[in-house]
């Protein structure tokens, strides 16, 4: 009699844990760590576009992930938005650099 109330709970206990095995982050979830190096590089990067005095005045969004930073937003030359390309490339820890900044038509 005493085995089916401990093989209930083992069997509870096997549940429990497959169940929560499937919410375990996978290799596209960054870590807590991953994350707040993300942070740190996109307010670098923001920091740097916004003291750099050709795109300061425009407004470009700053994402990162895993060090890889893509910009997007509105400028309104050729020239600025590959400053912005620059600015960014040059923040440490910067892997890479995803470019979907938008020229204003004219």
């Amino acid at each position: 009699m005493a085995f089916l109330p401990a093989a209930l709970v083992l069997l509870a206990l096997v549940a429990g844990f497959s169940a929560m095995a499937g919410c375990a982050g996978g290799p596209t979830r960054a870590s807590t760590g991953e994350y707040i190096d993300d942070s740190v590089v996109t307010s670098k990067v923001k920091t740097a576009l916004f003291r750099d005095p050709d795109v300061s005045g425009f407004q470009v969004s700053v994402e990162t992930h895993k060090g890889q930073v893509q910009l997007s937003g509105f400028v309104d030359t050729p020239e600025q938005k590959a400053r912005a390309e620059r600015v960014a490339r040059s923040v440490e820890g910067v892997r890479s650099v995803t470019n979907s900044i938008i020229v204003k038509p004219r």
